[in-house]
């Protein structure tokens, strides 16, 4: 398999600290980052949650109101449902 070298900026703080992180656990920092993007490949998603803080507290509070009911609650609900309800949350 070909090898690449990526290269990335970041903080020189952010790089020293992740080195001595990496070191900690016994890695490379390069060890690191491929376990980094062979998970990314695998889940098809990154490995944290990644939100905004622009979003509206009550949408937020609504929409987890919703996700709480939807894992309680035995009832379906129709797609224009859903829609209606999204659109009623937003305004």
């Amino acid at each position: 398999m070909e090898s690449l070298t990526l290269n990335v900026r970041v903080d020189a703080n952010d790089k020293k600290g992740f080195e001595q992180f990496c070191n900690s656990v016994g890695m490379n920092v390069s060890t690191a980052v491929n376990m980094f993007i062979k998970a990314v490949l695998r889940e098809q998603k990154l490995p944290f949650e990644v939100c905004s803080n622009t979003y509206n507290d009550n949408i937020y509070e609504k929409l987890k109101e919703a996700e709480q009911e939807m894992n309680t609650t035995t009832k379906r609900y129709t797609k224009e449902e859903i829609i209606d309800s999204m659109n009623n949350i937003i305004g």
